[in-house]
């Protein structure tokens, strides 16, 4: 048995050689990646030019998704292009960068949770939403999906230095897959997964559903209830999408029995594409172009001042939501 891993092993590492279109696909992927990271720079960077942008919780979370999904594409990539272009890194780094990868994705994903949570309170408790959503309880709720996020990570640095001490180079290109052989760390990751993403979809639905019944029974203001629908919705699909890239592991052991190398390179190149690549860069686009207070700062910095910023009303429009919310709290009182 040891052998024939051995003699797979060896033709894994013969087969990429001959992949005649890694230069094209390394193209593909790096080039709007690298579009993307200067997006996603422009709206750290907007963020960073109002106060009230640093002081509401909703930004407050908006720009940690931007740092997870910046970071998160970042070493995506350079893990693909060492993955390319045969770079065999040490056990040791490989391990510091699947650990970084894996918190930075599972805290990303528990992130949609709080920005739902965030919603759900500013449509359904308006006039608690200030006291639920100051900048320390933002911050502190940050800090503790860091803590759950670090968990599962933790457990598989202490299992790797028990079983695996050595530092060698290694044969494959480094992945999870590769790297987390034994059977304890499918068990770990399964377990993590499943307690993560039950709790992050029980609390999506749970607050789309909320918002739902308030966008029916307050006809003073349903709009702002559609919106903040809509904004949940978007955070399930993203959801939906991460749970799917989650797969690919478990797609690529099985294809590998029944398929030739290179036509699962190709579709492993195609799953990584669309559902870690695309989601990762389009998710803060549409985020930051659906608020009406932000896009507007946002353009007039990405167009290098083209776009005149005076047209700009950031306060007003966010004094014209929290007023929105609060006739539709009124209106739920009264009725």
């Amino acid at each position: 048995m040891s052998n024939l891993n051995d003699s797979k092993l060896n033709l894994t590492q013969t087969s990429l050689l001959f992949d005649r279109d890694a230069p094209v696909k390394t193209f593909l992927t790096v080039t709007p990646c690298v579009i993307f990271l200067y997006v996603n720079g422009v709206m750290l960077y907007t963020l960073r030019k109002k106060a009230v942008f640093q002081e509401t919780s909703r930004y407050i979370l908006f720009g940690h998704m931007l740092w997870l999904d910046t970071l998160n594409l970042f070493m995506s990539v350079v893990l693909f292009v060492c993955a390319v272009s045969r770079i065999f890194i040490m056990k040791n780094v490989c391990l510091i960068l699947l650990v970084a990868a894996t918190v930075l994705f599972q805290v990303s994903t528990l992130n949609l949770a709080l920005m739902s949570l965030e919603r759900y309170v500013a449509i359904c408790f308006p006039l608690r939403h200030a006291d639920f959503t100051t900048y320390k309880k933002t911050k502190m709720a940050i800090a503790v999906v860091w803590m759950i996020g670090l968990s599962q990570c933790l457990s598989e640095i202490i299992i790797f230095c028990t079983i695996d001490s050595t530092n060698t180079a290694m044969n494959l290109f480094c992945s999870r897959t590769t790297l987390f052989r034994q059977q304890v760390y499918k068990t770990l990751d399964i377990a993590f997964t499943c307690i993560y993403f039950v709790t992050v979809c029980f609390t999506i639905i749970f607050t789309y559903a909320s918002i739902a019944v308030v966008a029916k029974t307050a006809s003073c203001d349903r709009m702002s209830a559609k919106k903040a629908n809509k904004t949940v919705l978007l955070h399930l699909i993203q959801l939906c999408l991460g749970s799917v890239s989650l797969l690919i592991g478990v797609i690529q052991e099985a294809m590998y029995v029944y398929i030739d190398y290179m036509t699962m390179v190709h579709i492993m190149y195609f799953c990584f594409v669309v559902f870690i690549i695309f989601p990762k860069c389009l998710s803060p686009l549409i985020y930051g172009l659906r608020d009406q207070a932000f896009s507007c700062l946002f353009k007039y910095y990405f167009t290098f001042g083209l776009k005149r910023q005076n047209s700009c009303h950031t306060e007003k429009h966010l004094v014209s939501e929290d007023v929105k919310n609060n006739l539709t709290h009124n209106f739920l009182i009264a009725t």
